[in-house]
């Protein structure tokens, strides 16, 4: 993209960013019980069918493949040794899809176990996990970050600790609230966003776990306290729960 992220952003623009992976890869067969990261590897060019769709529908901005591409979730498909390859690979499959039209913002989601206190990883490691993955996608070309799904705000701090490591590139911080408003951890959208306001991100926002409806309602309140801008991602709707089923 000519045109800079962060100085088309801080020009007030609104600015439309893709819709989720893995549920077009699902769409197009791939079961739920693989990795879908490592589809980076193994069929980039189903990888790059989602994106080229996604750049035809008119996005500004498409997210790589590689949310759950850390160590820690790597190694239950024992693919810990690929941590470089798929996020790279990720990238560039990306890049090759956006073009001179579209950015690409390189996915990064929470660890998938918890940060002491609240578990076993210390914060030593999850920062050299967090700044692992940016490493990869900062030598793959992206053109920004996005942390994103992330119900603990500690780990969150972590993760920009990380990409901040090794990139000075624009950074969105997103978290996940509850349908009833607070976080997992009972953090209520006023604080959680006062928290991310303190971070050096370019970007705070708000991402999936719930519908546009619940999701508008507590970003309402987030906007009252937020003094960067904003990114929403909802889900297309909340599962109901029909004859015991979701």
């Amino acid at each position: 993209m000519e045109t800079n992220f962060l100085t088309y952003l801080n020009q007030g623009q609104v600015i439309l960013f893709d819709g989720a992976m893995g549920t077009m890869l699902y769409h197009h067969g791939v079961f739920f019980n693989r990795c879908y990261e490592e589809i980076n590897l193994s069929s980039p060019q189903l990888v790059e069918t989602i994106h080229r769709a996604y750049v035809t529908a008119g996005c500004d901005v498409i997210e790589t493949n590689t949310f759950g591409a850390n160590r820690i979730k790597l190694t239950q498909f024992g693919l810990d040794d690929q941590v470089y390859a798929i996020n790279r690979r990720g990238a560039e499959i990306a890049l090759r899809c956006a073009g001179e039209d579209v950015w690409v913002a390189g996915s990064i989601g929470p660890l998938g176990a918890l940060v002491f206190p609240k578990g076993k990883i210390q914060r030593e490691e999850a920062v050299e996990y967090f700044r692992e993955q940016a490493m990869a996608l900062r030598d793959g070309g992206v053109d920004l970050f996005i942390l994103e799904t992330f119900r603990d705000i500690e780990e969150i701090e972590i993760a920009v600790e990380a990409v901040r490591q090794v990139s000075d590139l624009p950074l969105i911080a997103s978290v996940t609230f509850t349908q009833e408003g607070p976080t997992d951890f009972g953090i209520s959208p006023e604080k959680a966003t006062a928290h991310l306001n303190s971070l050096p991100v370019e970007g705070i926002g708000i991402n999936c776990a719930i519908g546009p409806k619940p999701m508008m309602d507590i970003l309402s309140r987030m906007i009252k306290v937020a003094e960067k801008p904003v990114s929403v991602m909802p889900n297309a709707g909340y599962p109901q729960l029909v004859s015991d089923r979701l």
